[in-house]
Formats: structure tokens, C-alpha cells, sequence
């Protein structure tokens, strides 16, 4: 068992850069023991930066520090390298799975291997490892703990153990390849470990900050799906709601209107009906005292028809006159319902584009704008020139990619088409994320984006970036200016022929960019678009030219 402590002790007292035990041992600020020559080697390298580190735990000392010598540490290294001179009964401890065994064991159960000679080649046990503690030509030997990678430490050429880096082949090397590494940069492996080793540090704390900025875009993203959840639970819940009210309120207006025209006809009928029955007992009245006349008419006693005839009686009645009305009864009433129901559609129409702009402006990630042109191009559209749009001055060419400023061109009269300024809008609306670039020609070129309903005739509030439904970049070869409901603001940026735009539609931000082999931003809009965009184009001279391109 004494045996089996000295061993635990050792490993505890071995240098982490020669992993021999400590030779003159010296300890750093921050409490890690190495032989002198080896710390002092490590910092050796580090001198032309300024900036020392523990090659353990990579902690930076500036100015170097002076090192002392562990007096207590020596101490008990010294007694353990005695300790370990003495023999003792070792402890058996047989390799399991994934165990390295011990190469000089014999028999079906071999011991666990310890450490591994990178002079020998081969991994020992506690029992067969005690040579190289004994016997002073073994001494020498590196030890390391027992690996199963050993010929991969040593030369395939030489045999020899990889004892130097080769920083212009990037490999490792032993001493005898150093006569084909000749005016190379070489340095002991140790000396590349120990400055790749700063470098990884680094590494891995970048990494460890990229770990914790991301577990906390985790965390934020997370919370913005619950609550994402959460608003879109309680929408549903409001639209159920209001829907249904909604829905019993018309049936409400439905049942109302139904019984009202009910009882109107009711009523109505009945006092018809009424009538009806005194028309047909005054009609029957007065056929029985025709027919009386009538044979009065034709009797030929004198003193009879005289006697008779001077006082005829004919009931009157007190019946008014009646005049039925010639319109259709309850058309109006009909009129009256299609009326509410082409407002009451046309109502909910209007208000359809504001809920599904609402909803559709709703998005748990605004993804950042793109940075390179290859990501630019993810979001490339494809755009085409809307000839009912283009101003009689315009001229449309190359399958409708391309705008002249000609005078004179012929086109049928159409609604949307421009009748004030120099103006065209795009065929497509765009409501997502969006990219395209236009190279332009002349004095004036404005490069806009406009809602599909902006005014198409009239006046300044026609013209792109002169109202509230329209952003134009004004071209021009004094510079460029923004422009967006008549509000003018200058632009500086280098002077391009090429301009890209960007528009994200849901995050509101509408970006213009020069482009002359690098990409300048101009001007950035940001905004809440409540409609597509259709990209427009207005043109202040003769011979000015704007075409898309093609990406």
C-alpha cells in the first residue's frame, strides 16, 4: 500500500511540461509548480510579446516575474524520488475495458499500464515501470502517461521520438530530419505546445464568450416564442370573441329586419284584405239595385215607373276612394339591404388589409441586414417595368428592364398610368425581404419605392417621395437626396452610376447603397410599411436612362 501512495504522490509532483518530476522546482503568481529550466524555457518565447502565461490554467503576468525557488516542494520531491527507490509489494490492478495493459505482462490477465517510455515504445504496469525508477540508463527515459498512440511520437523514418516542430512544414520532426528542414523555422515541441497552448486559450475564450452570447440569444429567443405564444393565443381568443359578437350582431340585425318586413306585410295585407271584403259587398249592392233599375227600365205601367222612379234609392258608402300605389312594395327595402351589404363587404375589405398587415408584420426574428453581396444576392428579385404605368415620355425596352426619357412615345389610356411627371412603377409588389440594383444614366434619376395607390395624376403630390406613399433616392450630379412626403434631405456618398436597394419589408427599413466595386450605404429608411412596395423610377431630362440588372 506505501507503494501505491508513492506512485499517486509522484504523478502529483511531475512538471506539466517535461512531466518528469520537478527539478528545482519554482511556482508562479498563480500557485502552478514547474522546473525552473522549463518555465523559464516557456517564457523564453513569449518575450518578443511582452505578455507571460501559466502554460496550466493560462492566467498572463506582465512584466515577466522573477521566480523562486519552492524550498518545501523541493523537499519533498527529493523525498520522494527516495521513497520510490524502495521496494515494496505492488498492488495488482488488472486492465478492464478500455484499459491500456501493460506490454510486458504475461498470462490471459494483464496489469493496467501506468505510463508509456517514449524511448522504449512500450507501456507499463506499477511492477514492470519500477526499472525505469532504478536503474540510472532508464532514468533518463520520458515517461507519459500510458497512451495507446505511441507510434504516432515516434519518426517513421528514424525511429526516433518527435522531438521538434517544423513551423514552415506545419509537422513534427526528430532530430536526424533536421538535415531535410535545413533554414526552416523550428523549435522544440514543447516550445510550439506551449504558444499554441496561449493560442487556444484564446480560443477557447472566444468560444466561451460565443457559448454564453449564444445561450443568451437562447434564452431571449426562448422567451420570445412563449411569448410569441402567448400574444398569439390571446389574438385567437379576441377573434373568436369579437367575431362572434360580431356574427350575433348581424344575426340580431337579420332577425330584426326579417320580423320587421313580416309584420309590415302582415299589417298591410290585413287592412288590404279588409277593403277587399267592403269592395266586394258594395260591389254586390250595387249590382242587385242595377238589376232593380234595370227592370224598372222596362215596365209599362205609367203610374208604377213614376211612383217608383221619383225617389230611386242608391246607398252611398263611406268608403273612400282608393288608389293603390304603382311602386314595387318593398323593393326599397331591398335596395336599402344591398346597400348595407356592399358597404358593410367594401368595410370589412379595408379592414382585412390592415388585420393581415398586422399580422403579417408579426416575426419572433428580425434577421440582420445582409453584410456581402452574396448575401445581398440571397434575397435577389425579379423585377419588370409596368408599361400601363410609364409616362407618355417614357420609353420601355429590353423585354420592359430598361427606361429612356424620350418624348413622344404613344400609349393607350389606362387608369394607372402617370400623366404629371416622368414616372413608372414596377409590375411586382414586394412585401418580404428584398434586393435589386439599377444602373442609371444622365442628369436626374430618382430610384424609388411607392405604394400602389399613389396618385397617378394631378399635380406635386403625384411625384415620387413628394407624398406619404412613396420613398425616392434623387440622382443627380451634384450628389443625391432623399426624399419622402415632400420633405427634402441631402445625401452624401461617392458617386456611382450603380445603385442597390434593400428593403425588408417587415422590418420596416428600406436601404439604398452605392455600388463602385465596394457597397456604400446612403440612406437608410426605417419605418412600418402597411402595404407592398412597387419598386418606381422618375426621370428630370431628355436622354436619362435607369435599366435593372441582372444578378
Amino acid at each position: 500500500m506505501a507503494q501505491q501512495g508513492v506512485l499517486l504522490d509522484q504523478d502529483q509532483f511531475c512538471c506539466s511540461v517535461c512531466l518528469d518530476l520537478l527539478k528545482e522546482p519554482v511556482t508562479t503568481g498563480c500557485g502552478h509548480s514547474y522546473c525552473r529550466s522549463c518555465i523559464e524555457g516557456c517564457w523564453d518565447q513569449d518575450d518578443q510579446r511582452g505578455v507571460y502565461s501559466c502554460p496550466q490554467c493560462r492566467q498572463t503576468f506582465t512584466p515577466r516575474p522573477a521566480l523562486r525557488k519552492n524550498g518545501m516542494l523541493a523537499e519533498v520531491v527529493e523525498k520522494l524520488k527516495k521513497t520510490g527507490l524502495q521496494a515494496a509489494p505492488p498492488v495488482l490492478c488488472y486492465a478492464g475495458p478500455g484499459d491500456m495493459a501493460c506490454d510486458f505482462c504475461t498470462g490471459t490477465r494483464k496489469q493496467k499500464a501506468l505510463m508509456s517510455c517514449l524511448v522504449c515504445l512500450v507501456s507499463y504496469c506499477e511492477t514492470h515501470l519500477q526499472p525505469h525508477y532504478d536503474i540510472p540508463g532508464l532514468k533518463k527515459h520520458t515517461l507519459v502517461k500510458a497512451t495507446a498512440q505511441l507510434q504516432e511520437k515516434i519518426c517513421s523514418h528514424h525511429d526516433k521520438l518527435l522531438e521538434v516542430y517544423c513551423r514552415t512544414d506545419q509537422k513534427c520532426i526528430c532530430v536526424l530530419c533536421m538535415d531535410e528542414h535545413k533554414g526552416h523555422d523550428t523549435l522544440s515541441v514543447v516550445a510550439e505546445r506551449t504558444e499554441k497552448q496561449t493560442q487556444l486559450g484564446m480560443s477557447q475564450q472566444k468560444v466561451q464568450q460565443r457559448v454564453q452570447r449564444r445561450e443568451k440569444e437562447l434564452k431571449e429567443l426562448q422567451q420570445a416564442v412563449e411569448s410569441l405564444k402567448r400574444s398569439a393565443q390571446e389574438a385567437a381568443e379576441d377573434n373568436e370573441r369579437i367575431f362572434t359578437e360580431l356574427i350575433r350582431s348581424l344575426e340580431k340585425l337579420h332577425t330584426e329586419a326579417k320580423e320587421l318586413i313580416k309584420a309590415q306585410a302582415t299589417a298591410q295585407v290585413s287592412r288590404a284584405e279588409g277593403l277587399l271584403e267592403q269592395l266586394e259587398q258594395e260591389i254586390a249592392e250595387l249590382k242587385r239595385k242595377d238589376s232593380e233599375l234595370e227592370q224598372l227600365s222596362h215596365t209599362e205601367d205609367h203610374i208604377h215607373f213614376l211612383q217608383s222612379y221619383s225617389n230611386p234609392s242608391v246607398s252611398s258608402s263611406d268608403l273612400p276612394a282608393i288608389v293603390v300605389s304603382p311602386h314595387q312594395y318593398f323593393g326599397d327595402v331591398s335596395e336599402a339591404v344591398s346597400e348595407l351589404r356592399e358597404t358593410l363587404q367594401g368595410f370589412l375589405k379595408g379592414q382585412w388589409t390592415k388585420i393581415s398587415s398586422a399580422v403579417n408584420t408579426v416575426d419572433v426574428l428580425l434577421p440582420p441586414e445582409p453584410k456581402t453581396r452574396e448575401q445581398f444576392l440571397q434575397y435577389s428579385c425579379h423585377l419588370t417595368l409596368d408599361p400601363n404605368t410609364a409616362h407618355c415620355n417614357l420609353s420601355l425596352s429590353d423585354g420592359n428592364k430598361k427606361i429612356t426619357a424620350k418624348p413622344g412615345h404613344l400609349y393607350l389610356d389606362h387608369p394607372d398610368r402617370f400623366t404629371y411627371c416622368c414616372q413608372v412603377l414596377c409590375s411586382e409588389g414586394l412585401s418580404g425581404r428584398c434586393y435589386w440594383e439599377v444602373e442609371r444614366s444622365g442628369n436626374d434619376v430618382s430610384i424609388a419605392a411607392s405604394y400602389k395607390d399613389i396618385k397617378r395624376t394631378g399635380g406635386n403630390d403625384s411625384v415620387l417621395g413628394l407624398n406619404d406613399k412613396s420613398w425616392s433616392l434623387q440622382c443627380y450630379h451634384g450628389g443625391y437626396r432623399f426624399r419622402h412626403n415632400n420633405v427634402e434631405t441631402q445625401v452624401s456618398g461617392p458617386q456611382s452610376s450603380r445603385v442597390g436597394v434593400y428593403l425588408d419589408h417587415k422590418a420596416g427599413s428600406l436601404s439604398f447603397y452605392s455600388i463602385s466595386g465596394t457597397r456604400s450605404l446612403l440612406h437608410r429608411v426605417q419605418t412600418t410599411f402597411t402595404q407592398p412596395l412597387y419598386p418606381g423610377f422618375c426621370f428630370g431630362y431628355v436622354g436619362d436612362t435607369a435599366e435593372l440588372c441582372k444578378l
